[in-house]
């Protein structure tokens, strides 16, 4: 599910501002983006959000600031620079013929000898910090990531309830199945003048007995019910089910399919046409639903 939360926190003169968002993903992904003072907590900001989101591509970002004001600048001489500013200098003043005045602050002056750099920020200091302004930021993440799922449970809730009208049609239609077969042979045996023969007839017996075997569907109708069943707790849970009704999807649509292919009826098979209609929709949504 898709969401965005941002988070800030503070101390010793240092502020950590986290942004966080989130899209549609099958699978949990986390890509975190670090100052490189605070690189060795990229482990911990990982665990963080998995412990939170269960699914989908999350995408966080951690910027470091210091207060306008605060002495943030540290100020280092490099000797060794200076040294050689020093000798090159002096070569240059005797071989020109002129007198070396090289003076301390012509030196401080020459490039790379001044080296200013920001203060060093110890990371597990950090650590606490770092914690609250995420803790922030998920917080917002998951509360439009709920207002989100709230929207999914709706929709998905009206399709399961538009497949139990459909499943119900079709429960109602199943047993006229056989009777239709029963119609449709003696029609086919009349047309072939052939001696229909009586209900008690044992070949004509076996015949609907077969019939009746390959084209029941009642088991795949029950556990069909069963799946709504488990799909309608899942959309009371508050705990993440998405790939539960991932997996319930693809048990609705195998027993959908073995009701097509049983079923040898053209009513039947239309109902068929808008359960799978329907399912498709289903599996599409429960990627987004974590």
């Amino acid at each position: 599910m898709t969401g965005y939360g941002r988070g800030d926190s503070s101390a010793k003169g240092v502020q950590l501002t986290v942004e966080i968002s989130s899209v549609n993903r099958r699978q949990v992904e986390v890509a975190v983006s670090l100052p490189s003072e605070l690189d060795s907590l990229e482990a911990d900001l990982r665990k963080i959000i998995l412990t939170a989101i269960a699914r989908g591509r999350v995408s966080g970002k951690v910027t470091l600031q210091r207060p306008s004001g605060k002495a943030s600048r540290s100020i280092q001489v490099n000797e060794a620079q200076a040294e050689a500013y020093k000798k090159a200098l002096a070569k240059l003043a005797k071989g020109m013929g002129v007198q070396n005045d090289l003076s301390l602050e012509t030196i401080l002056r020459m490039p790379g000898v001044l080296e200013t750099g920001e203060d060093s920020v110890d990371p597990q200091a950090m650590l606490p910090v770092l914690k609250r302004a995420l803790g922030q930021a998920l917080d917002q993440l998951q509360v439009m990531r709920a207002k989100e799922g709230g929207n999914l449970g709706k929709d998905l809730a009206k399709r399961v309830a538009s497949l139990r009208r459909i499943t119900k049609r079709v429960t109602k239609r199943a047993p006229k199945v056989l009777e239709h077969h029963r119609a449709r042979l003696m029609e086919r045996l009349a047309k072939a003048e052939v001696e229909v023969p009586n209900a008690d007839d044992e070949r004509f017996l076996r015949e609907v007995v077969y019939f009746t075997d390959r084209s029941d569907i009642s088991e795949e109708l029950t556990r069909l019910e069963s799946h709504f069943e488990q799909v309608d707790g899942c959309l009371e849970s508050q705990e993440p089910v998405g790939r539960k009704l991932d997996f319930l999807a693809q048990e609705m649509f195998r027993e959908v399919n073995t009701i097509g292919s049983k079923a040898n009826d053209s009513e039947i098979s239309q109902e068929v046409v808008l359960l799978k209609t329907e399912l498709e929709k289903i599996r599409e949504q429960v990627q987004n639903v974590e």
